[in-house]
């Protein structure tokens, strides 16, 4: 693909997937929690209910970020309206089953607390019936307190760097394409592992991102995208401490649970560095815990993901 052709591709997911957050509100449900026996109900509430349309995969499963992302702005609707000035500062999610990106997925929402600084949503993502994604997020009043943060790396900046667009965009494979034409920008510091491994297998990655272009000023919109953007490498942090790329046969990588807590406000319009780290993997999972820091050093967020990381024997 040619370059000008690579950066309409993007700027095109870009637009695609800004509109997936874009949610319609379709009415409400009933949640119930019954207790064990002796102990009584435990609760029952009202569910507010929002659809959104899925980012077409060349898979067919829906990318993680996306649902991560859509789930956090249905939170955030039954938030905003009455409190415009609480955003979120955490979410912690499973993902419990994959997604079909060629049908809707419905977002209940329960409005769990609001309290005088704090609100709490839970949201279940449905297809079929079924969860896909549970999600619990906090949203927090801005307050004055104590602050402090750990520096960011010395690492070169994202202008010395080469575009993941740049490297794949004229190689003729599905996965080239797919990673090209991203809707978010991303430069390794370390060098990607799509085609070759790592020279040093020690589980830690330096990125760079940013969207293809700038974003609403909106705090809930750029939340999302920093949600969904944080999908797309902590896998990679696992992968590289074994020496294993993105194309070694067999290989069967699916999130299992993330959690985000944004410190700070966040543009992922402008540059970002993820910092992330594999400090193990066991047992079929890989863990990645990362921190994101802006171009001037300032830390905007943590964020930790689990992931079933397994290799299929071949032949």
């Amino acid at each position: 693909m040619a370059e000008d052709s690579v950066e309409q591709a993007q700027r095109i997911n870009l637009s695609t997937a800004l509109a997936t957050l874009e949610l319609q509100e379709v009415g409400h449900a009933t949640i119930r929690v019954e207790g064990a026996d002796g102990v009584g109900e435990l609760g029952a509430s009202s569910a507010d209910v929002f659809e959104g349309e899925s980012i077409a995969m060349p898979h067919g499963r829906v990318f993680g970020g996306q649902v991560l992302a859509q789930a956090l702005m249905a939170a955030g609707r039954t938030v905003l309206p009455e409190m415009p000035h609480r955003m979120p500062h955490s979410l912690h999610a499973y993902f419990m089953r994959p997604g079909d990106s060629d049908l809707p997925i419905r977002f209940a929402v329960e409005r769990m607390r609001d309290g005088r600084s704090f609100s709490t949503r839970r949201v279940h993502a449905l297809q079929h019936g079924r969860p896909i994604l549970s999600m619990t997020a906090s949203f927090q009043d801005p307050s004055d307190g104590l602050d402090h943060q750990v520096e960011a790396p010395d690492v070169p900046g994202p202008d010395e760097l080469e575009s993941i667009g740049d490297s794949y965009g004229a190689i003729d494979h599905p996965r080239a394409k797919y990673v090209a034409t991203r809707p978010v920008d991303h430069r390794y510091v370390d060098g990607d592992i799509m085609m070759a491994p790592a020279p040093e297998q020690d589980g830690h990655q330096r990125v760079w991102f940013r969207t293809i272009a700038q974003l609403p000023h909106d705090q809930l919109t750029r939340c999302a995208v920093l949600a969904f953007a944080s999908d797309y490498t902590p896998i990679d942090s696992m992968l590289r401490a074994h020496g294993l790329t993105w194309s070694e046969p067999g290989l069967t990588p699916a999130t299992i649970d993330h959690t985000i807590w944004f410190h700070r406000p966040v543009d992922p319009g402008a540059w970002l560095l993820y910092d992330q780290e594999s400090p193990s993997t066991r047992s079929g999972r890989g863990l990645m815990v990362g921190k994101v820091f802006t171009e001037e050093g300032v830390l905007v967020a943590t964020i930790a993901q689990e992931a079933m990381v397994r290799i299929k024997p071949v032949g």
